[in-house]
């Protein structure tokens, strides 16, 4: 599938098995290589322009027709009145009846008969049926006018189902329309505007205020608030300055941006949500296959126990119109029509909704299983951790230094160094707004810290391995936590504060580890630090096990070791070192933001890297799930009742006619489409 930028639009948004039917009443198939959203579009208009012709001529049809005057108790009669009938009646067939003539045609060469083929038989038997009865040459009453009114419900019952799937994979199409069509490539001192499609990796281009960013890339240069809601779920904007990362279709604030494009085409961030919703929407689970077969069976059924129901009435006594209406009720009322809509609606809203809320679905069977889960496992860094270093505490040690010159000190000297360590202290400076000190005689003692000379004196930032060589001791109170990395500022040799260091723990692990808790999930996590900082993590998160220095063969060796003692197990980490056993794991789900989205081994991806995100996973899954089957067993529970009533089981208290059938076998579409809607307001 082609998805860059110039033509991510042309991708087909409803690739669902169910509209294959709708498609081949058309002669085509609906698939990525030649349909798109626009096709389906004009696809759903042409239903319904299909309806609004046959209701008009439907109109004298009823009119005319001698049964219907019957029942109404009215008696209107003129010359060429049964030409004029079957005229229109031909009409209404032909034009009407033709999506479902040509699906007949289209399941029959797959070997696949179901829904089209039921209405093709129904509206064929009731058309065949009613000509050999205006023409003389059976005996009876003709039933046009149920021919009509039953191609009217089933063509308005086709639109409003279509539109409704359609409906829901709109967001699709939003996501889309988020990227513009144009970038302003700077080309040395000048701007010129050019198609998003020509810019190539290492292009800067500008974007001005109140812009959307046109690409993935690095800000070069300027300083602004960008808008992501939309993309990754973030609700407030985010401040974007040099070195950060920026994504295809946020909105820029009040700033000016440069941006350096880093991934374009079928590898920016935006192609690859469109992608990964449209074969989450696209593929089958095993609910849908489950949908599948009972459509199969509930198709054989209905056709046989059609058969069946004409004979017996023929056999019976009854007349042949009788007979015939009953057949032609039976397979009409029978249609499992609302079986084709019951999962690929609930999958195409669940996906979508997911999507908004920084869940991206790989693997549909996963996502409908995570309601399975009892054992969680975590990496830890990156994933219950920020991945980096940040200050947990600034001492000072002295009266003369307060804790802000402290950590100033500190930073003049780390601001020279690339160490996690050094980072983690220039970072705290730069959030608190420090100004740093200039600095001479910058020295790296080798695997202990370094050393510069900072307002004339002597200053070094080193570790404990330092302190122990030069005999020089600890200060009480050093390490609280065995997460912590400490490192220690001394001037001309005498120790005058400290900073304390850890992976910080993301803010909202806690609370996602809880919630899962009172899931009745079990917490674990596994990871590569030592024991001592594994535990303090663990204490403080209040996990129910831990297992530390795992290499990443390990990791799958827990994984099975939990799904032996039969836990269904959910692996999260960040998709790359964690791949093995997030392919191990009865539900892999990857953590990685913006265009890290792409770990290939996972079902699920959270976009924001927020543990939260994990437990609103779960509870989507259950409720997307529950849907399914609530659909399905009104889908099937509908037609249990019903093709008993069709045949006449009632007769002569109840006959339930083709065109009332029709009715009931629509209403339980739209039910079962209306049901999946309030799938929205579970999960929102």
């Amino acid at each position: 599938m082609d998805t860059d930028p110039g033509s991510v639009g042309k991708v087909d948004v409803m690739n669902h098995d169910h509209h294959q039917s709708h498609s081949h009443s058309h002669g085509s198939s609906m698939n990525h290589e030649g349909h798109t959203g626009h096709d389906h579009g004009a696809m759903i208009a042409d239903f319904l322009r299909r309806f609004w012709v046959c209701l008009v001529l439907s109109v004298p049809v009823i009119a005319f027709s001698m049964m219907f005057q019957e029942v109404a108790g009215y008696h209107l009669d003129f010359l060429y009145r049964d030409w004029i009938v079957m005229s229109l009646a031909t009409i209404i067939y032909f034009y009407g009846g033709w999506p479902f003539l040509t699906g007949l045609i289209g399941e029959i060469r797959r070997r696949q008969p179901g829904m089209m083929t039921l209405v093709a038989v129904a509206i064929t038997a009731a058309y065949a049926y009613s000509m050999v009865v205006a023409l003389g040459i059976l005996p009876g009453m003709d039933f046009f006018w149920e021919l009509a009114t039953l191609i009217d419900i089933m063509l308005l019952g086709h639109y409003l189902e279509m539109k409704s799937v359609a409906g829901a994979s709109r967001s699709l199409e939003l996501i889309v329309k988020m990227l513009p069509s144009d970038a302003h490539l700077v080309n040395g001192d000048g701007i010129r505007d050019v198609k998003v499609d020509q810019l190539t990796i290492g292009d800067i281009v500008l974007v001005r205020p109140g812009e959307r960013i046109p690409t993935d890339g690095e800000v070069v240069e300027g300083n602004s608030f960008v808008n992501e809601s939309m993309l990754t779920g973030e609700s407030v904007p985010v401040q974007k300055e040099q070195q950060d990362t920026v994504i295809a279709g946020g909105i820029n604030g009040e700033g000016a941006l440069k941006v350096k494009v880093t991934h374009q085409g079928a590898d920016s961030y935006l192609n690859k949500v469109v992608k990964l919703i449209q074969e989450a929407q696209g593929a089958k689970s095993q609910t849908q296959t489950l949908a599948d077969r009972a459509a199969g069976w509930l198709t054989l059924i209905s056709l046989t126990v059609g058969v069946i129901t004409l004979l017996f009435w023929l056999f019976s006594g009854k007349d042949t119109a009788f007979a015939v209406e009953r057949m032609v009720t039976v397979m009409v009322t029978s249609c499992p029509h609302a079986l084709g809509v019951a999962i690929p609606l609930v999958v195409a809203i669940s996906t979508a909704i997911s999507a908004q809320k920084g869940l991206l679905i790989r693997n549909r069977t996963a996502f409908e299983e995570s309601r399975k889960i009892t054992a969680m496992v975590f990496d830890k860094t990156g994933t219950l951790t920020e991945g980096q270093f940040g200050v947990t505490r600034v001492v000072s040690l002295v009266d003369q230094v307060d804790e802000t010159a402290l950590l100033r000190t500190a930073t003049a000297l780390e601001q020279q160094s690339q160490h996690p360590i050094a980072q983690g202290i220039v970072r705290e400076a730069k959030t608190r707004n420090l100004a740093p000190l200039s600095i001479s005689d910058f020295q790296s003692i080798t695997g202990k810290g370094i050393s510069a000379t900072v307002d004339g004196k002597k200053v070094a930032v080193v570790s404990p391995g330092y302190l122990k060589e030069h005999g020089i001791e600890l200060p009480k109170g050093a390490y609280s936590s065995g997460a912590e990395t400490v490192v220690f500022v001394l001037q001309d040799q005498q120790i005058i504060g400290f900073i304390a260091l850890a992976d910080t723990i993301r803010s909202n692990s806690k609370e996602a580890v809880q919630r899962l808790q009172e899931a009745g999930i079990k917490v674990y996590m596994a990871t590569g630090d030592n024991q001592k900082v594994a535990d303090a993590v663990a204490k403080e998160l209040g996990l129910d096990g831990v297992f530390a220095e795992v290499l990443p063969d390990q990791k799958v060796r827990i994984v099975k070791d939990l799904q032996q003692k039969g836990q269904f197990v959910a692996m999260t980490g960040d998709g790359v070192n964690d791949a093995p056993a997030l392919a191990q794991a009865n539900v892999g789900i990857a953590v990685g933001s913006g265009t890290d989205v792409a770990a290939e081994t996972a079902d699920i991806i959270l976009v924001n890297s927020n543990p939260t995100d994990i437990t609103n996973l779960v509870e989507f899954g259950k409720a997307t799930y529950r849907k399914m089957i609530q659909n399905l067993i009104w889908a099937t529970g509908y037609n249990v009742v019903a093709i008993p009533l069709a045949a006449g089981v009632l007769y002569p208290n109840f006959v339930l006619s083709p065109a009332l059938g029709a009715v009931l076998m629509s209403a339980s579409t739209v039910i079962v489409a209306l049901n999946a809607q309030l799938l929205k307001r579970e999960i929102n």
